[in-house]
């Protein structure tokens, strides 16, 4: 129960932030409305029999369709927007209409009003339970407790919605109010919460024994950077002699924000370089000499680390840094670009490969651990997260006795 839980979490996650983002745009003239409101998109791409079939689908809508009243031209505007990057055929290329613009920012900031709440959703049956409450939010200060079973949101019951209706539900302007329902035990609970912003929290740390760190990201947001340094700078301060840091199911995030955590890491040198359709180099990030991070190190990924946890691994596994352990990783080595339009709306479009710092190019193969472990399915114990810190104490001890 609890793999498929985690299971989805990683879907939803990789479904909003399977892109490796480089910058927001300018505006592009991808897409124009005429005075009569129809679409007009500047290409080749659709010739006039392509435009006839159109015309003889829309009468056909308007004479057949049998709930032709409840047709929207703005649905049907921004669909023909979708199809026509859908048509690409690349996964990673997608246009966002201009609410899911303000969704996709408001995700990739890390931040947004709410309660302080991390949800999941059981595949089975449907069941939205919560796994964790921040510190300092209004769910914490309501007395929602891990293990909650939503049911309502303002008195709308919500039980068999899907977890991303239901996380749109309890989301919401802040300083307003929302009801929460949920079953605890037996009982079932009412508690009224005030809205308030919410930095998620990416980054968990703690010491394994009295040498080892540990520190996981589970993605890589604008938050991520300054939660990096807090976590680092406590667990220096409890002693850490050696660093596991877990990028498992991380499905990557904000290209800025790993390198700028790595240029904490690296010695002065190149972190991560991309090329262009026609492989010219784009652009080139590198890291200085002022912070590097000397103790033993292991990084530890699955097949659900992607994109940004890639440039990591491979940053950190071309410099010889750290032993990376686990699984094969993803295999995601491109890049998206987000381009703004002019009506809010945004275009997020694949438009580079990365190549880390020895030249690799680890698309569609992903990168292979220096120390292979995996986790059987079913067992408690997480093997390779044992394996991770018997690795960096067996490290600490032999760069005391040098």
């Amino acid at each position: 129960m609890e793999e498929q839980r985690k299971e989805k979490r990683i879907l939803l996650k990789g479904a909003l932030y399977g892109a490796l983002t480089m910058f927001l745009a300018g505006v592009l003239v991808l897409a124009g409305l005429t005075a009569t409101g129809t679409v007009s998109i500047h290409t080749g791409a659709i010739q006039a029999g392509t435009t006839r079939k159109a015309e003889q689908i829309r009468q056909i809508i308007e004479k057949q369709f049998l709930y032709g009243d409840d047709i929207k031209n703005e649905d049907l505007q921004n669909m023909s927007l979708k199809g026509y990057v859908a048509g690409l055929g690349d996964p990673y290329s997608v246009y966002y209409d201009p609410e899911e613009t303000k969704e996709f920012f408001a995700s990739t900031e890390g931040k947004y009003a709410g309660i302080g709440a991390l949800m999941s959703q059981d595949q089975e049956t449907k069941a939205i339970t919560v796994e964790e409450i921040y510190e300092d939010t209004p769910a914490e200060t309501a007395g929602m407790e891990t293990g909650d079973v939503l049911t309502a949101v303002d008195e709308k019951d919500v039980t068999g919605m899907d977890l991303s209706d239901v996380v749109d539900l309890v989301k919401g302007e802040e300083g307003s109010k929302v009801k929460i329902t949920v079953q605890r035990g037996g009982d079932s609970i009412e508690m009224e919460m005030t809205r308030k912003i919410v930095k998620t929290q990416t980054v968990e740390i703690k010491m394994k024994d009295e040498d080892v760190g540990y520190l996981k990201i589970s993605e890589f947001d604008e938050v991520t950077l300054e939660q990096f340094r807090e976590g680092m700078e406590e667990l220096e301060h409890q002693g850490m002699k050696g660093l596991v840091v877990d990028l498992r199911d991380n499905p990557g995030g904000n290209l800025d924000t790993v390198c700028e955590i790595l240029d904490l890491i690296l010695p002065e040198g190149i972190i991560v370089y991309t090329e262009d359709k026609e492989g010219k180099r784009v652009e080139t990030k590198t890291s200085d000499e002022e912070h590097q991070f000397t103790k033993p190190m292991a990084v530890l990924v699955n097949g659900n680390s992607a994109s940004a946890s890639e440039v990591f691994t491979g940053a950190v596994q071309d410099y010889g840094l750290g032993t990376v352990i686990g699984t094969q990783t993803f295999g995601k080595g491109i890049v998206q670009t987000l381009f703004s339009l002019d009506d809010g709306s945004c275009l997020k479009l694949t438009t580079a490969q990365y190549f880390t710092p020895n030249g690799r190019n680890i698309h569609g193969e992903g990168i292979s651990p220096d120390i292979a472990v995996e986790q059987p399915y079913g067992v408690k114990e997480d093997v390779q997260l044992e394996k991770a810190v018997e690795t960096v104490r067996q490290q600490v001890a032999g760069s005391e006795k040098e």
